[in-house]
């Protein structure tokens, strides 16, 4: 079986730009929630949100991409920049349909979306952008990153919520064992305006907390929701060989991976979270023992909270592998969170440190080996990665260290 490695990260967060800049401030401990700034959250009942508060697309990004993009596919772009930089590739040298792009997303250009709808009302049709056509679809990422690199390669877009990202770097696996060279995967979600945030809301998941060192803190005693954010992470992921051929320093492998969906709720069927783990771990051929870390998805409701960690506990048994969810620093990126928990996987596996869980204090009532305060020395060799998506959707991928 082709063996599938990460070669470039291209990261954009709350708590830093960059792939440098996120993990010095993720192991600091360093949080990125705060009170909105994108739009007056006076009237909202959530006002907190993770935002990537020094990003000027104009700085990075030639002016004649700006009229057709909204915030999320600007910072998508310049996150695919950074990872192909990271793993030195030059796109253009390479051969155009060797490389594709598969992309997840949860909402699409909110931003760019409402502001046409804005036009159109107050103004009539005649002022509304023809690039509204396509600058608030799911797939945008994936096509104007295709387009500004000229890749022709296997492309897609993913939409399974939070899970969204995992499944997207999965369906990326999948392409290069068929024999694609490399694949752009991940996914950068942007939703924080107004109508975006209406649209957040009606999940009835947020926190209304105005403190941000108590608005998200899942497995605590005290959860009452997640604070959304933007930003993500898209990864270089190349066959194993052609990363050798090109001497290309390699991160880690992905070694498994898994989705389900949970029943329809009234149903005597259980959730399927841990099935999903269950499954990633056969499909990485690796028993609970290998596993050096899990990177929760940590949704800070305690219903679901619970049910993550007993789908953990299970597994793993009582405080049987360390647990974190860095996510508490930059908020819930929605497709987003997931890549980034991996690219962080990836980077607990090169410096050896588990990052902490900010904010959280563990209740007794979780089994669970959960890092917090400061990081935790660790010789890391594989990590799972868990994520959630509303609506029942699970995934879960193993990663481990090169050879």
């Amino acid at each position: 079986m082709t063996e599938v490695v990460v070669t470039g990260l291209g990261i954009a967060a709350p708590t830093g730009l960059g792939l440098d800049a996120y993990w010095a401030n993720t192991l600091a401990g360093v949080s990125g929630l705060g009170r909105v700034t994108r739009f007056d959250p006076s009237n909202y009942p959530a006002r907190l949100a993770g935002e990537i508060r020094d990003f000027a697309a104009e700085e990075v990004l030639p002016s004649r991409l700006l009229p057709q993009t909204d915030r999320m596919t600007r910072i998508a772009l310049v996150a695919a920049d950074w990872a192909f930089a990271d793993a030195g590739v030059v796109p253009a040298d390479l051969p155009e349909y060797d490389v594709g792009v598969i992309t997840a997303s949860h909402s699409g250009g909110f931003e760019f979306g409402q502001n046409e709808l804005r036009a159109l009302w107050s103004k009539g049709g005649q002022y509304v952008s023809a690039y509204q056509s396509f600058a608030w679809f799911y797939a945008v990422n994936s096509g104007q990153i295709s387009i500004r690199n000229g890749l022709r390669g296997p492309s897609s877009v993913v939409v399974t919520d939070q899970a969204g990202g995992l499944d997207a770097l999965a369906q990326a696996r999948r392409q290069i064992r068929k024999g694609t060279s490399m694949v752009l995967a991940g996914a950068v979600d942007a939703s924080i305006c107004p109508w975006g945030w209406v649209a957040q809301l009606t999940s009835g998941r947020l926190s209304e907390r105005d403190d941000p060192a108590r608005a998200y803190l899942p497995f605590d005693d005290r959860a009452a929701g997640h604070v959304p954010g933007e930003g993500g992470a898209l990864l270089v992921l190349e066959n194993a060989e052609h990363a050798r051929a090109r001497g290309a320093r390699v991160y880690g492998v992905v070694a498994g991976h898994a989705s389900t969906v949970d029943p329809a709720p009234g149903r005597d069927r259980a959730p399927t979270l841990q099935k999903a783990i269950d499954h990633a771990l056969a499909d990485a051929g690796a028993v609970p023992d290998e596993i050096d870390v899990v990177f929760a998805d940590a949704a800070a409701v305690p219903e679901l909270d619970r049910a993550e960690a007993e789908a953990i506990t299970k597994v793993f048994g009582p405080r049987g592998v360390p647990v974190t969810a860095p996510k508490t620093g930059t908020g819930r990126l929605y497709s987003g969170a997931a890549p980034l928990d991996l690219a962080a996987a990836l980077l607990a596996i090169r410096d050896g440190v588990l990052p902490p869980t900010v904010h959280t204090t563990l209740s007794e009532r979780y089994e669970l080996d959960l890092v917090t305060g400061a990081p935790r020395r660790a010789d890391v060799r594989s990590a799972l990665v868990v994520a959630r998506g509303q609506g029942g959707f699970n995934s879960a991928m193993v990663v481990r260290a090169p050879r």
